[in-house]
């Protein structure tokens, strides 16, 4: 018999948080945790397919193995790109005041 993992899944939204442990056979991927997890029954507008993943905020791809005890983070897409908000916010405060 395979032996088994312990891992978590774990995702954010602004006021609601999902996290859940799982038991997996050993060898398990990111793509099986988060299938195993009720994460799209959660979550049902989360495209998953299209996903960023990580482990303790390392970034992961969903074939990445997975090792007991390791906490899968499936991150939310960005709303803005960041380099282009601070650039934006760099032109406002350059700007002479009136």
């Amino acid at each position: 018999m395979a032996e088994a993992i312990r891992v978590e899944v774990a995702y954010v939204e602004p006021g609601r948080q999902f996290l859940q442990s799982l038991r997996l056979a050993d060898g398990a991927t990111v793509a099986d945790a988060v299938a195993a997890s009720d994460l799209r029954q959660q979550f049902p507008a989360l495209d998953l397919e299209q996903g960023r993943f990580g482990i303790f905020s390392r970034p992961a791809t969903a074939a990445t193995r997975l090792h007991d005890g390791d906490r899968v983070e499936v991150y939310r897409p960005l709303i803005a790109n960041p380099k282009e908000v601070r650039r934006q916010r760099a032109i406002r405060n350059a700007a002479p005041k009136a």
